[in-house]
């Protein structure tokens, strides 16, 4: 499956795509926007593109006669935190074959993606996931993590390396290591763009700003 992702949040978007690469499935592009992603469309004629709902100036929902145009054998889907049923009815009607929720799992995301290239069209993650996950639930997580973690977790969510990790925290590029594979142990994942997909889901961290949220 050959797949493009339209994400303004970069660290998002740069490792889910190499969660799907490791699954097996080719990103053919990045994008931060859908005027962005226009020529992408044009140009790669991707199977998917998933493209988030929400950017500064308008939505995905806006784009979506432009993106179809651009690319008409390629499938659209939605990602977004929040989905309310109207925003749904409008996408279906607007041609979008599926909608995935950011607080699902990297494999439940790619699980939508591989369902629509199916043909079918996806709607019932996103609604029965619509809605912000749980305080209490993010700070049940949160509370297995030691400060010295979550401030490695933030980092992560930045796009920060082991080598700046080390740096900014005055330690050992091994000590750091050791924080951040102790991150990866808590959160019961495997690598770094892992931890940061996991984090977002449980509302840890924001993936905008890697600002840690769970109190």
């Amino acid at each position: 499956m050959r797949m493009v992702i339209c994400d303004d949040h970069a660290v998002f978007a740069e490792s889910l795509s190499l969660v799907l690469a490791d699954a097996g499935h080719t990103v053919v592009g990045i994008a931060y926007s859908p005027a962005d992603v226009m020529p992408l469309l044009r140009i790669r004629q991707p199977d998917v593109c998933l493209i988030d709902l929400q950017f500064p100036s308008d939505t995905a929902l806006d784009w979506m006669p432009r993106l179809r145009a651009a690319s008409p054998r390629t499938k659209f889907v939605v990602l977004t935190g929040f989905l309310e049923q109207p925003v749904l009815d409008e996408g279906i009607a607007a041609g979008v074959r599926g909608f995935a929720h950011k607080g699902q799992q990297a494999g439940d995301i790619l699980a939508v993606l591989r369902r629509v290239a199916d043909g079918e069209v996806v709607t019932d993650q996103a609604v029965r996931r619509s809605g912000t996950r749980p305080r209490s639930q993010a700070q049940q997580v949160a509370r297995f993590l030691t400060p010295r973690e979550r401030e490695v977790l933030t980092r992560l969510a930045r796009g920060e390396s082991t080598q700046a990790l080390a740096k900014a925290m005055g330690v050992t590029r091994s000590t750091a290591r050791s924080h951040v594979q102790s991150v990866l142990s808590k959160l019961g994942v495997h690598s770094q763009r892992e931890a940061v997909i996991e984090a977002a889901r449980h509302g840890l961290v924001s993936v905008e700003t890697g600002e840690w949220l769970a109190g």
